[in-house]
């Protein structure tokens, strides 16, 4: 570790919505072991703003491995388009800096082998940044589902979808755009953790809204099944031409639990518990997901651990991804074989921060309407 203190000490890579609006706020919230010690942007309005406003240097994209040894820097929060995850852990790597990326790992498989490879070559670790691994609600979602209180385990439902707006870089496929690798991960990550298993087979339907100018690149909607070992299936469809809905059920043989909203960092979840006619009502309060990341990432560096949602958690999402469109694009249903057994989320890795303040936004907007 290069810093002498008990402090990880950051550079957030990318000044886009999610790190102005909810990393960097973060830090505050997450100060006993993490601080935000430098700020990476192409943009150099953000840079001399952002950095104003923090009181931390910021330097272009260029500048990285000068800033990474100038100011000590241990991690590195990599929240920039999909596209580029790759090249940043890599530099990232090469000059021993841990990373936690932002979901989804990559655009493609051999992008996230090659990220994988690289942190195992320079023992750097490696997170990606799944929130909900570390939420309450969706931990407890975790023990239920292991307990048998809703019987056999049977299938999988979810709906992610918002408005998104033109112009912005989800609706880029050179950007590794679309509702697939924005939204759908988010699904495909809790059908598997809420099974504890791994699909066998996908089969996915794309749509695209002719003459909407933000679908010209990218797929309006997706839904896809995805079938499981033991005759389960999981159901999903992610949408950027919907009203705004983000719920999950599960669903076994003596009981369903509903989350509705599931996959929100804004608001309180909450789930609907339902089991021989009645329904128990249990609300999470809001907080602060991401300064529980950091907390939970830098622990690991200092305790010298692998994270749980790891390089090969990330992989075997964005595989499924692909699985999806691939299936989507031939009208076929697509065979795909695990990475290796996942690690799952356990109620140890728990960590819950009340709301953090937030700041205004420098040449940034919400991608959603």
């Amino acid at each position: 570790m290069k810093s002498s203190s008990r402090r990880i000490r950051y550079a957030v890579v990318g000044l886009g919505h999610i790190a102005q609006f909810a990393v960097l706020p973060a830090f505050a919230q997450a100060k006993k072991n993490s601080e935000l010690a430098a700020l990476v942007s192409g943009d150099p309005k953000k840079i001399r703003k952002v950095s104003e406003k923090y009181g931390v240097p910021a330097v272009s994209y260029d500048e990285f491995e000068q800033v990474v040894e100038r100011e000590q820097i241990d991690a590195a929060y990599v929240a920039l388009p999909n596209a580029q995850h790759r090249e940043f852990t890599e530099r990232a790597a090469r000059v021993g800096v841990h990373v936690l990326c932002e979901k989804p790992m990559a655009i493609g498989e051999r992008d996230c082998r090659a990220m994988i490879r690289a942190c195992a070559k320079a023992n750097v670790r490696l997170m990606i940044a799944y929130r909900l691994h570390l939420t309450p609600a969706h931990l407890e979602a975790v023990a239920l589902a292991r307990s048998g209180k809703l019987g056999n385990l049977r299938y999988f439902s979810s709906v992610f979808g918002m408005q998104v707006k033109a112009r912005n870089i989800r609706t880029d496929a050179s950007d590794g755009g679309g509702p697939l690798y924005d939204l759908g991960v988010y699904c495909i990550n809790a059908a598997r953790y809420l099974f504890g298993d791994e699909p066998m087979e996908v089969q996915g339907v794309t749509t695209a809204t002719v003459g909407d100018r933000r679908f010209e690149e990218i797929e309006e909607s997706a839904t896809a099944v995805l079938r499981f070992p033991g005759e389960r299936v999981a159901q999903f469809t992610c949408s950027f031409n919907s009203a705004d809905c983000a719920s999950l059920e599960l669903v076994g043989t003596k009981g369903l639990l509903r989350m509705d909203p599931a996959f929100e960092y804004e608001d309180q979840l909450k789930w609907t518990l339902s089991q021989k006619g009645k329904n128990q009502e249990r609300l999470f309060p809001k907080g602060d997901q991401f300064a529980a990341e950091l907390i939970y990432f830098s622990n690991c560096i200092l305790r010298h651990r692998d994270p749980e949602p790891d390089g090969n958690d990330g992989l075997a999402d964005v595989r499924i991804v692909e699985a999806i469109l691939r299936s989507a694009k031939t009208g076929r249903a697509v065979k795909i074989k695990a990475v290796r057994p996942q690690s799952q989320p356990r109620r140890s890795q728990r960590i819950s921060r009340p709301p953090g303040s937030k700041r205004g936004l420098v040449k940034s907007t919400a991608p959603h309407s």
